[in-house]
Protein backbone atom coordinates (compact mmCIF):
# COMPACT_ATOMS: atom_id res chain seq x y z
CA UNK A 1 0.00 0.00 0.00
CA UNK A 2 1.48 3.36 -1.01
CA UNK A 3 1.40 6.45 1.17
CA UNK A 4 -1.33 8.21 -0.83
CA UNK A 5 -3.72 5.28 -0.49
CA UNK A 6 -2.96 5.03 3.22
CA UNK A 7 -3.74 8.72 3.74
CA UNK A 8 -7.00 8.49 1.80
CA UNK A 9 -8.16 5.37 3.60
CA UNK A 10 -7.20 6.85 6.97
CA UNK A 11 -9.29 9.95 6.25
CA UNK A 12 -12.27 7.81 5.27
CA UNK A 13 -12.01 5.80 8.49
CA UNK A 14 -11.42 8.90 10.62
CA UNK A 15 -14.50 10.71 9.36
CA UNK A 16 -16.60 7.54 9.40
CA UNK A 17 -15.84 7.06 13.10
CA UNK A 18 -16.89 10.66 13.72
CA UNK A 19 -20.13 10.14 11.80
CA UNK A 20 -20.90 7.01 13.80
CA UNK A 21 -20.25 8.81 17.10
CA UNK A 22 -22.61 11.65 16.15
CA UNK A 23 -25.17 9.18 14.81
CA UNK A 24 -25.16 7.58 18.27
CA UNK A 25 -25.95 11.00 19.75
CA UNK A 26 -29.44 10.69 18.32
CA UNK A 27 -30.08 7.96 20.87
CA UNK A 28 -29.11 10.63 23.40
CA UNK A 29 -31.67 13.04 21.98
CA UNK A 30 -34.27 10.27 22.20
CA UNK A 31 -33.61 9.29 25.81
CA UNK A 32 -33.27 12.90 26.94
CA UNK A 33 -36.79 13.49 25.62
CA UNK A 34 -38.14 10.14 26.84
CA UNK A 35 -37.02 10.98 30.36
CA UNK A 36 -38.40 14.52 30.21
CA UNK A 37 -41.96 13.76 29.09
CA UNK A 38 -44.74 11.84 30.80
CA UNK A 39 -44.99 8.09 30.39
CA UNK A 40 -47.92 8.47 28.00
CA UNK A 41 -45.66 10.27 25.51
CA UNK A 42 -42.45 8.23 25.67
CA UNK A 43 -43.04 6.07 22.60
CA UNK A 44 -43.86 9.16 20.59
CA UNK A 45 -40.50 10.65 21.54
CA UNK A 46 -38.65 7.53 20.41
CA UNK A 47 -40.52 7.26 17.11
CA UNK A 48 -40.12 10.97 16.31
CA UNK A 49 -36.34 10.89 16.64
CA UNK A 50 -35.77 7.79 14.52
CA UNK A 51 -38.35 8.85 11.91
CA UNK A 52 -36.82 12.31 11.62
CA UNK A 53 -33.41 10.67 11.17
CA UNK A 54 -34.69 8.56 8.26
CA UNK A 55 -36.45 11.46 6.55
CA UNK A 56 -33.46 13.75 7.08
CA UNK A 57 -31.20 11.17 5.43
CA UNK A 58 -33.32 11.08 2.28
CA UNK A 59 -33.80 14.83 1.87
CA UNK A 60 -30.22 15.72 2.77
CA UNK A 61 -28.91 13.12 0.30
CA UNK A 62 -31.09 14.35 -2.56
CA UNK A 63 -31.27 18.09 -1.85
CA UNK A 64 -29.41 19.31 1.22
CA UNK A 65 -25.86 18.07 0.69
CA UNK A 66 -25.80 19.14 -2.99
CA UNK A 67 -27.14 22.54 -1.92
CA UNK A 68 -24.62 22.99 0.89
CA UNK A 69 -21.54 21.36 -0.63
CA UNK A 70 -22.18 21.29 -4.37
CA UNK A 71 -21.84 17.50 -4.60
CA UNK A 72 -24.58 15.31 -6.08
CA UNK A 73 -24.70 11.53 -5.77
CA UNK A 74 -27.04 10.95 -8.69
CA UNK A 75 -24.38 9.16 -10.70
CA UNK A 76 -23.07 5.57 -11.12
CA UNK A 77 -21.57 3.90 -8.04
CA UNK A 78 -18.15 3.71 -9.72
CA UNK A 79 -18.07 7.51 -9.85
CA UNK A 80 -19.26 7.79 -6.25
CA UNK A 81 -16.15 5.93 -5.11
CA UNK A 82 -13.94 8.00 -7.41
CA UNK A 83 -10.25 8.24 -6.64
CA UNK A 84 -10.68 9.17 -2.98
CA UNK A 85 -12.17 5.85 -1.81
CA UNK A 86 -15.67 7.29 -1.38
CA UNK A 87 -14.58 10.10 0.91
CA UNK A 88 -17.36 12.39 -0.34
CA UNK A 89 -19.92 9.75 0.64
CA UNK A 90 -18.53 9.74 4.18
CA UNK A 91 -18.56 13.52 4.18
CA UNK A 92 -22.26 13.28 3.36
CA UNK A 93 -22.81 10.87 6.28
CA UNK A 94 -20.84 13.11 8.63
CA UNK A 95 -22.64 16.33 7.76
CA UNK A 96 -25.97 14.49 7.64
CA UNK A 97 -25.57 13.84 11.36
CA UNK A 98 -25.38 17.61 11.85
CA UNK A 99 -28.43 18.30 9.68
CA UNK A 100 -30.49 15.63 11.43
CA UNK A 101 -29.83 17.35 14.77
CA UNK A 102 -32.18 20.14 13.69
CA UNK A 103 -35.50 18.21 13.89
CA UNK A 104 -34.14 16.32 16.93
CA UNK A 105 -33.57 19.61 18.76
CA UNK A 106 -37.02 20.93 17.82
CA UNK A 107 -38.68 17.70 18.93
CA UNK A 108 -37.80 18.33 22.57
CA UNK A 109 -39.37 21.78 22.60
CA UNK A 110 -42.72 20.75 21.09
CA UNK A 111 -43.07 17.46 22.94
CA UNK A 112 -46.43 16.07 24.12
CA UNK A 113 -48.80 18.13 22.00
CA UNK A 114 -47.70 18.22 18.34
CA UNK A 115 -49.16 16.13 15.54
CA UNK A 116 -46.78 13.55 14.14
CA UNK A 117 -46.77 14.01 10.35
CA UNK A 118 -46.82 17.83 10.28
CA UNK A 119 -43.65 17.89 12.37
CA UNK A 120 -41.99 15.20 10.24
CA UNK A 121 -42.80 17.35 7.20
CA UNK A 122 -41.38 20.45 8.88
CA UNK A 123 -38.23 18.52 9.79
CA UNK A 124 -37.83 17.50 6.15
CA UNK A 125 -37.97 21.14 5.05
CA UNK A 126 -35.41 22.14 7.65
CA UNK A 127 -32.96 19.27 7.06
CA UNK A 128 -33.37 19.35 3.30
CA UNK A 129 -33.57 23.05 2.52
CA UNK A 130 -33.35 25.68 5.27
CA UNK A 131 -30.45 24.23 7.27
CA UNK A 132 -28.41 23.38 4.14
CA UNK A 133 -28.92 26.95 2.96
CA UNK A 134 -27.45 28.29 6.20
CA UNK A 135 -24.74 25.63 6.14
CA UNK A 136 -23.82 26.72 2.62
CA UNK A 137 -23.34 30.39 3.52
CA UNK A 138 -21.18 29.71 6.59
CA UNK A 139 -19.33 26.47 5.81
CA UNK A 140 -20.23 25.51 2.26
CA UNK A 141 -20.21 26.56 -1.34
CA UNK A 142 -21.70 30.02 -0.75
CA UNK A 143 -19.53 30.92 2.22
CA UNK A 144 -17.07 32.99 0.19
CA UNK A 145 -19.59 35.80 -0.26
CA UNK A 146 -21.00 35.86 3.29
CA UNK A 147 -17.68 35.32 5.05
CA UNK A 148 -16.09 37.88 2.74
CA UNK A 149 -18.76 40.40 3.65
CA UNK A 150 -18.24 39.82 7.36
CA UNK A 151 -14.48 40.11 6.88
CA UNK A 152 -14.85 43.38 4.99
CA UNK A 153 -16.86 44.81 7.89
CA UNK A 154 -14.84 43.47 10.83
CA UNK A 155 -11.49 42.42 9.42
CA UNK A 156 -12.10 38.77 10.33
CA UNK A 157 -14.26 35.88 9.18
CA UNK A 158 -16.96 34.34 11.38
CA UNK A 159 -15.60 31.32 13.28
CA UNK A 160 -17.79 28.35 14.11
CA UNK A 161 -15.54 25.32 14.22
CA UNK A 162 -18.12 22.66 15.11
CA UNK A 163 -21.52 24.28 15.06
CA UNK A 164 -22.50 26.22 18.18
CA UNK A 165 -24.28 28.57 15.80
CA UNK A 166 -24.71 26.67 12.51
CA UNK A 167 -26.29 23.64 14.21
CA UNK A 168 -27.34 24.35 17.80
CA UNK A 169 -28.33 28.00 17.76
CA UNK A 170 -30.05 27.56 14.41
CA UNK A 171 -32.02 24.53 15.63
CA UNK A 172 -32.94 26.13 18.94
CA UNK A 173 -34.25 29.33 17.38
CA UNK A 174 -36.16 27.34 14.76
CA UNK A 175 -38.03 25.70 17.63
CA UNK A 176 -39.31 28.95 19.11
CA UNK A 177 -42.00 29.71 16.47
CA UNK A 178 -43.24 26.11 16.72
CA UNK A 179 -43.52 26.32 20.51
CA UNK A 180 -45.35 29.64 20.37
CA UNK A 181 -47.79 28.46 17.67
CA UNK A 182 -48.57 25.28 19.60
CA UNK A 183 -49.04 27.04 22.92
CA UNK A 184 -48.50 25.37 26.30
CA UNK A 185 -49.52 21.83 27.13
CA UNK A 186 -52.95 21.42 28.68
CA UNK A 187 -52.92 22.39 32.38
CA UNK A 188 -49.25 23.41 32.22
CA UNK A 189 -49.94 26.76 33.85
CA UNK A 190 -53.17 26.02 35.70
CA UNK A 191 -51.38 25.42 38.99
CA UNK A 192 -48.15 26.24 40.72
CA UNK A 193 -46.84 22.72 40.13
CA UNK A 194 -45.06 22.05 36.83
CA UNK A 195 -45.84 18.90 34.89
CA UNK A 196 -43.48 16.25 36.30
CA UNK A 197 -40.98 14.44 34.13
CA UNK A 198 -41.25 10.66 33.93
CA UNK A 199 -37.75 9.26 34.30
CA UNK A 200 -34.62 10.99 35.57
CA UNK A 201 -32.37 7.97 34.84
CA UNK A 202 -33.45 8.03 31.17
CA UNK A 203 -32.79 11.77 31.04
CA UNK A 204 -29.34 11.21 32.55
CA UNK A 205 -28.65 8.39 30.09
CA UNK A 206 -29.54 10.72 27.23
CA UNK A 207 -27.15 13.34 28.57
CA UNK A 208 -24.32 10.82 28.89
CA UNK A 209 -24.82 9.46 25.36
CA UNK A 210 -24.85 12.97 23.94
CA UNK A 211 -21.76 13.96 25.94
CA UNK A 212 -19.70 11.01 24.71
CA UNK A 213 -20.81 11.47 21.11
CA UNK A 214 -20.00 15.16 21.28
CA UNK A 215 -16.30 14.41 21.03
CA UNK A 216 -17.01 13.05 17.55
CA UNK A 217 -18.99 16.21 16.86
CA UNK A 218 -16.11 18.48 17.81
CA UNK A 219 -12.87 16.59 17.27
CA UNK A 220 -13.86 15.03 13.94
CA UNK A 221 -14.93 18.42 12.61
CA UNK A 222 -11.31 18.54 11.49
CA UNK A 223 -12.66 16.35 8.63
CA UNK A 224 -9.20 15.06 7.73
CA UNK A 225 -6.79 13.26 10.03
CA UNK A 226 -3.95 15.71 9.35
CA UNK A 227 -6.01 18.54 10.90
CA UNK A 228 -6.96 16.78 14.13
CA UNK A 229 -6.25 18.77 17.29
CA UNK A 230 -5.92 17.58 20.86
CA UNK A 231 -6.83 21.12 21.92
CA UNK A 232 -10.37 20.60 20.58
CA UNK A 233 -10.81 17.47 22.69
CA UNK A 234 -9.55 19.01 25.92
CA UNK A 235 -11.49 22.23 25.40
CA UNK A 236 -14.66 20.18 24.90
CA UNK A 237 -13.96 18.32 28.13
CA UNK A 238 -13.18 21.53 30.03
CA UNK A 239 -16.35 23.28 28.89
CA UNK A 240 -18.50 20.27 29.73
CA UNK A 241 -17.00 20.09 33.22
CA UNK A 242 -17.46 23.84 33.68
CA UNK A 243 -21.12 23.40 32.78
CA UNK A 244 -21.55 20.54 35.25
CA UNK A 245 -19.91 22.33 38.18
CA UNK A 246 -21.70 25.65 37.71
CA UNK A 247 -25.09 23.99 37.34
CA UNK A 248 -24.30 21.84 40.38
CA UNK A 249 -23.80 24.98 42.45
CA UNK A 250 -26.55 27.17 40.99
CA UNK A 251 -29.28 24.52 40.90
CA UNK A 252 -28.53 23.23 44.40
CA UNK A 253 -27.70 19.71 43.18
CA UNK A 254 -30.73 19.35 40.91
CA UNK A 255 -30.01 16.30 38.71
CA UNK A 256 -32.02 17.65 35.78
CA UNK A 257 -30.07 20.90 35.60
CA UNK A 258 -26.73 19.19 36.23
CA UNK A 259 -27.11 16.82 33.28
CA UNK A 260 -28.37 19.63 31.06
CA UNK A 261 -25.51 21.80 32.33
CA UNK A 262 -23.05 19.37 30.78
CA UNK A 263 -24.86 19.74 27.47
CA UNK A 264 -24.92 23.54 27.79
CA UNK A 265 -21.14 23.53 28.14
CA UNK A 266 -20.77 21.33 25.09
CA UNK A 267 -23.16 23.41 22.98
CA UNK A 268 -21.25 26.57 23.84
CA UNK A 269 -17.75 25.24 23.22
CA UNK A 270 -18.33 24.02 19.66
CA UNK A 271 -17.67 27.35 17.94
CA UNK A 272 -14.34 28.15 19.58
CA UNK A 273 -13.16 24.68 20.54
CA UNK A 274 -10.15 24.91 18.21
CA UNK A 275 -8.92 28.28 19.51
CA UNK A 276 -9.65 28.45 23.27
CA UNK A 277 -7.24 27.89 26.09
CA UNK A 278 -8.74 25.11 28.26
CA UNK A 279 -9.33 27.56 31.13
CA UNK A 280 -11.20 29.84 28.74
CA UNK A 281 -13.27 26.87 27.58
CA UNK A 282 -14.06 26.05 31.21
CA UNK A 283 -15.35 29.58 31.76
CA UNK A 284 -17.39 29.51 28.54
CA UNK A 285 -19.04 26.28 29.67
CA UNK A 286 -19.72 27.60 33.14
CA UNK A 287 -21.40 30.73 31.81
CA UNK A 288 -23.43 28.56 29.42
CA UNK A 289 -24.73 26.51 32.36
CA UNK A 290 -25.68 29.65 34.24
CA UNK A 291 -27.55 30.86 31.15
CA UNK A 292 -29.46 27.59 31.05
CA UNK A 293 -30.29 27.40 34.77
CA UNK A 294 -31.66 30.92 34.95
CA UNK A 295 -32.82 31.15 31.34
CA UNK A 296 -34.94 28.02 31.49
CA UNK A 297 -36.78 29.36 34.55
CA UNK A 298 -37.26 32.75 32.90
CA UNK A 299 -38.51 31.22 29.67
CA UNK A 300 -40.91 28.69 31.16
CA UNK A 301 -42.10 30.36 34.36
CA UNK A 302 -41.84 34.11 33.73
CA UNK A 303 -42.56 34.24 29.99
CA UNK A 304 -44.68 31.07 30.26
CA UNK A 305 -43.28 29.56 27.07
CA UNK A 306 -43.82 25.82 27.43
CA UNK A 307 -40.52 24.60 26.05
CA UNK A 308 -40.48 21.06 27.46
CA UNK A 309 -36.74 20.37 27.25
CA UNK A 310 -35.69 24.02 27.23
CA UNK A 311 -34.28 23.78 23.71
CA UNK A 312 -34.66 27.49 22.95
CA UNK A 313 -32.34 28.27 25.85
CA UNK A 314 -30.10 25.18 25.75
CA UNK A 315 -29.47 25.29 22.01
CA UNK A 316 -30.72 28.69 20.81
CA UNK A 317 -29.49 31.10 23.47
CA UNK A 318 -26.52 29.04 24.63
CA UNK A 319 -25.52 28.35 21.01
CA UNK A 320 -25.59 32.09 20.33
CA UNK A 321 -23.50 32.62 23.45
CA UNK A 322 -21.02 30.04 22.13
CA UNK A 323 -20.71 31.93 18.86
CA UNK A 324 -20.17 35.26 20.58
CA UNK A 325 -17.88 33.75 23.25
CA UNK A 326 -15.45 32.63 20.56
CA UNK A 327 -14.85 36.31 19.81
CA UNK A 328 -13.99 36.94 23.46
CA UNK A 329 -12.24 33.92 24.93
CA UNK A 330 -10.69 32.90 21.61
CA UNK A 331 -8.65 36.09 21.60
CA UNK A 332 -5.00 36.14 22.68
CA UNK A 333 -6.02 38.36 25.61
CA UNK A 334 -7.60 35.30 27.24
CA UNK A 335 -4.94 32.83 26.14
CA UNK A 336 -6.64 31.80 22.91
CA UNK A 337 -5.11 31.43 19.47
CA UNK A 338 -6.60 34.70 18.23
CA UNK A 339 -7.48 35.59 14.64
CA UNK A 340 -11.07 36.15 15.70
CA UNK A 341 -13.28 39.21 16.20
CA UNK A 342 -16.08 39.84 18.68
CA UNK A 343 -18.02 41.80 16.06
CA UNK A 344 -17.60 39.12 13.39
CA UNK A 345 -18.93 36.58 15.88
CA UNK A 346 -21.82 38.85 16.80
CA UNK A 347 -22.80 39.28 13.15
CA UNK A 348 -22.64 35.57 12.37
CA UNK A 349 -24.56 34.62 15.50
CA UNK A 350 -27.24 37.23 14.81
CA UNK A 351 -27.60 36.05 11.22
CA UNK A 352 -28.51 32.57 12.45
CA UNK A 353 -31.20 33.95 14.75
CA UNK A 354 -32.76 36.08 12.02
CA UNK A 355 -32.85 33.32 9.39
CA UNK A 356 -34.09 30.70 11.85
CA UNK A 357 -36.89 32.82 13.30
CA UNK A 358 -38.01 34.05 9.89
CA UNK A 359 -37.82 30.67 8.17
CA UNK A 360 -39.27 28.75 11.10
CA UNK A 361 -42.21 31.14 11.44
CA UNK A 362 -43.12 30.79 7.77
CA UNK A 363 -42.87 27.00 7.76
CA UNK A 364 -44.88 26.47 10.94
CA UNK A 365 -47.55 29.06 10.15
CA UNK A 366 -48.15 27.44 6.75
CA UNK A 367 -48.22 23.95 8.25
CA UNK A 368 -50.60 25.03 11.00
CA UNK A 369 -52.88 26.69 8.44
CA UNK A 370 -52.91 23.76 6.00
CA UNK A 371 -52.85 20.72 8.27
CA UNK A 372 -53.19 21.86 11.87
CA UNK A 373 -50.15 21.47 14.08
CA UNK A 374 -51.52 20.65 17.52
CA UNK A 375 -53.06 17.38 18.65
CA UNK A 376 -56.77 17.44 19.36
CA UNK A 377 -57.50 18.00 23.06
CA UNK A 378 -58.80 14.50 23.71
CA UNK A 379 -55.72 12.96 22.06
CA UNK A 380 -53.39 15.16 24.06
CA UNK A 381 -55.13 14.06 27.25
CA UNK A 382 -54.96 10.42 26.19
CA UNK A 383 -51.29 10.78 25.31
CA UNK A 384 -49.45 10.66 22.00
CA UNK A 385 -48.41 7.04 22.51
CA UNK A 386 -51.94 5.68 22.29
CA UNK A 387 -53.39 8.46 20.13
CA UNK A 388 -50.72 8.30 17.43
CA UNK A 389 -48.97 4.93 17.80
CA UNK A 390 -51.68 2.78 19.44
CA UNK A 391 -49.15 1.51 21.96
CA UNK A 392 -48.25 2.04 25.60
CA UNK A 393 -44.70 2.19 26.92
CA UNK A 394 -45.70 0.24 30.04
CA UNK A 395 -48.85 -1.80 29.21
CA UNK A 396 -48.45 -4.04 32.28
CA UNK A 397 -47.91 -1.26 34.80
CA UNK A 398 -51.13 -2.18 36.59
Amino acid sequence: MNLEVLIKSSNVLFLLLGAIMIFAMHAGFAFLEVGSVRTKNQINALVKIISDWAVSTVVYFLIGFPMARGISFLKPASKLIGDNMGFDLIRFFFFLTFAACIPAIISGGIAERAKFWPQVFAGAIFAGILYPFFESIIWGINSTFVQGLIKNITGFEFVDYAGSVVVHSFGGWLALPAILILGPRKNRYNSNNPIPISNVPFLALGSWILSVGWFGFNVMSAVELKDISGLVAINSLASMVGGILVSLLLSKRDAIFIHNGALAGLVAVCAGSAIYHPIGAFVVGGIAAAIFVYGFHFETEVLKIDDVLGVVVLHGVVGSWGGIAAGIFGSTLFGGLGNVSFFAQLIGSSLAIIIALFGGSIVYLVIDKLFGFRLEEEKEIEGADLAIHSLEAYPDKF
